[in-house]
């Protein structure tokens, strides 16, 4: 099987771009040219492998290596939480997932697997546990990563609806080694290792191992598992954030933050690093006003009809946060232990 693969230098598609190589995939990845390429490093011999240098926001220029292939799979997406130009990032994500489709019908791709978030679900403030069912619209997304993944979720299922076969995964909270930039979650990882949680917000996550995350994607392919124009959360366990620093702690035996600071606080302090690190420096805050916002709902969820339809397991989260947290010491973000 030949596969395109977009996002494969990141975290979730990098972990997916090994799991097709070991399973003997062929695959035509989408690099840009500044891109790291350090997930890619030691990808299986057995696979044929080739980079193909370009970015979602010139999609026209991908179509040759578009054609021929069994299977899209677009794993890639800015995921950012504060952005100066909110623009770049629709285009990116909206646009450049309508493009992709566009280009699979036009040379007649069998399978289209796009990558969304749970971040498209509805979630309550009450921490009720959440499925694919659970009404949501446009008005309950926090910011623009989420109204941008929403909306490219919605341009996906549309084009199953005329008869395209698309499937959309939409992970919960990914963990696990290889979070190079590091994501949002990962920096949560690092700066505890690195002793810079002092406190904690009543929220809650949905975390789950990125090895299962591949893993199925890679099933995904499979044209007899799962249905076109179908949402799958793909999670693991359903944690409070004290109850993350306290699986942390208990690895790491650093000491968990026993101060909780109301959203209020939170939010205050969100503010002003938004505004003095984010729009005076041009750095991104360690908190932004629309995380603050998003912690007020517990992202709790069910992966049951994955379990049904695509094979899914949930695993216990304990190993892949151990596996993150050897992996950003070994690599230089935190301090050895």
């Amino acid at each position: 099987m030949k596969v395109f693969l977009t996002g494969a230098t990141g975290f979730v598609g990098g972990h997916v771009a090994r799991e097709l190589a070991d399973r003997g995939a062929d695959l035509r990845l989408l690099v840009r040219s500044t891109s790291n390429l350090s997930n890619l490093e030691g990808l299986s011999s057995g696979s044929d492998t080739e980079t193909v240098t370009g970015d979602l926001l010139s999609p026209e220029a991908l179509r040759s290596a578009i054609r021929g292939c069994d299977a899209i799979m677009h794993v890639a997406a800015d995921y950012r939480l504060w952005v100066r130009d909110p623009d770049a990032m629709y285009r990116s994500n909206v646009e450049g997932t309508r493009a992709l489709l566009r280009i699979a019908r036009e040379e007649n791709v069998p399978r289209f697997v796009y990558t969304s978030s749970v971040a498209t679900m509805g979630f309550k403030t009450s921490g009720a546990i959440v499925d694919e069912n659970t009404p949501v619209s446009l008005s309950d997304m926090v910011g623009h990563y989420k109204r941008s993944k929403f909306l490219a979720e919605q341009v996906a299922l549309d084009a199953a609806r005329v008869g395209q076969s698309v499937i959309v995964l939409n992970p919960t909270t990914p963990i696990g080694s290889g979070d190079v930039k590091p994501t949002p979650t990962g920096r949560i990882i690092v700066d505890f290792l690195n002793r810079k949680f002092p406190a904690y917000m009543d929220t809650g996550l949905n975390l789950v191992d990125v090895a299962e995350v591949a893993r199925t994607h890679a099933d995904a392919l499979n044209l007899d598992l799962g249905r076109p124009g179908q949402r799958y959360i793909l999670g693991g366990e359903n944690l409070t954030l004290k109850q993350i620093l306290d699986k942390m702690s208990a690895i790491t035996g650093l000491p968990s933050p026993t101060m909780k600071v109301s959203h209020s606080v939170a939010m205050v302090f969100a503010f002003f690093d938004e505004n003095l690190t984010g729009r005076l420096l041009g750095k991104e805050p360690r908190a932004t006003v629309e995380a603050v916002r998003m912690g007020k709902k517990k992202m709790f969820a069910s992966s049951a009809k994955a379990e049904r339809e695509l094979g899914f397991r949930i695993v216990p989260v304990y190993p892949a946060l151990r596996s993150a947290i050897d992996w950003f010491r070994a690599h230089g973000y935190a301090p050895q232990a």
